[in-house]
């Protein structure tokens, strides 16, 4: 027979045992959140997630691998992973990419084990990736692996699609041509995209329209400070605290 002193022990390092448990699983890729957020150009995407990052301490930007050379001020491995086109087509080969596609000439994909590594250590990330990237993604959570994508490299946090509107079509057409970075011919294939792009939004769960920067940014704050606080995001954490009124 134990002592009083020695079941109490016991008690305690069993109940120790379920909170570590607890703990652990909170920090789960299944706890996690991936905001994927899509926008037509000039609509100010990249610029709120930037401030979102900055933002939410937990919250990590995925850097996208791109063809396209870099622009002036980027950095390699900051801004993009900047490489040529044979390497990319081998990344599409083995299956290395969550998601990818061709945009104005060059394309962008996002690495599966990249995302993975951030999910696995607890922190919620923010995808900024067209609409084509954002399907490819959501087709994944809901059926088979498309091909071109090896088995098993699908994410099964649970996902938030965000699209971003300009404040209006006219707006949309002045912030592509007064970028300053594109020649006529990407210009116009960038106008034609916008529409396609637009038409897209219908599946996404939020739609904010950026007429006025803070404005936007406290909405795409709400939405992620929203979702973090959902019963499947929490859950865990509350088990953990009140586990022993729960079971």
């Amino acid at each position: 027979m134990w002592s009083k002193e020695e079941a109490r022990s016991k008690k305690q390092e069993v109940r120790g045992q379920k909170e570590k448990a607890r703990n652990e699983s909170c920090f789960s890729p299944h706890a996690s959140c991936l905001f994927v957020v899509s926008a037509p150009s000039g609509a100010g995407k990249t610029t709120l997630c930037r401030k979102a990052v900055d933002y939410f301490s937990d919250l990590r930007h995925s850097i996208s691998y791109t063809t396209r050379p870099p622009r002036e001020g980027e950095k390699d491995g900051v801004d993009y992973h900047f490489i040529n086109k044979k390497v990319f087509q081998k990344k599409i080969d083995i299956g290395e990419f969550l998601e990818w596609a061709e945009v104005h000439g060059n394309r962008y994909g996002t690495s599966f084990n990249d995302i993975k590594s951030l999910l696995e250590k607890g922190l919620d990330i923010i995808l900024d990736i067209d609409v084509q990237g954002a399907r490819q993604v959501k087709v994944r959570s809901h059926g088979p692996v498309p091909a071109g994508f090896k088995q098993g490299s699908g994410i099964r946090s649970h996902k938030v699609f965000i699209f971003i509107f300009p404040p209006s079509l006219e707006a949309t057409k002045e912030r592509i041509r007064n970028r300053g970075k594109d020649n006529r011919e990407t210009i116009l294939s960038r106008l034609k995209n916008a529409r396609s792009e637009i038409k897209e939004a219908v599946w996404y769960d939020y739609l904010i329209i950026n007429d006025n920067l803070e404005e936007a940014f406290e909405k795409l704050k709400s939405i992620i400070v929203a979702e973090r606080s959902k019963r499947e995001k929490m859950i865990e954490r509350v088990k953990r605290l009140y586990g022993e009124v729960l079971e």
